[in-house]
């Protein structure tokens, strides 16, 4: 795993998560990426950096979420 693997595995998500407006959860998005966890960790660690994704932490009957949450300016 390096810096390009981890960018194009953060291409993946964001393009699931910007695609579907909806929360995902982490298996969720396991299984529709096809990551690993080390690489799919590696990738949501990017995102959140950039400040491209938000979470919504869980319970015992809801696990964490993760989401876009769009900001638009209409000017």
């Amino acid at each position: 795993m390096n810096m390009q693997s981890i960018g194009e595995s953060a291409g993946v998500i964001w393009k699931i998560l910007y695609g579907d407006n909806r929360k995902w959860e982490y298996q969720e998005l396991k299984k529709a990426t096809g990551l690993r966890d080390r690489e799919l960790n590696a990738a949501i660690g990017w995102l959140a950096r950039e400040g491209k994704i938000q979470f919504e932490e869980g319970d015992n009957e809801h696990p964490t979420a993760l989401y876009i949450e769009l900001s638009l300016y209409i000017g």
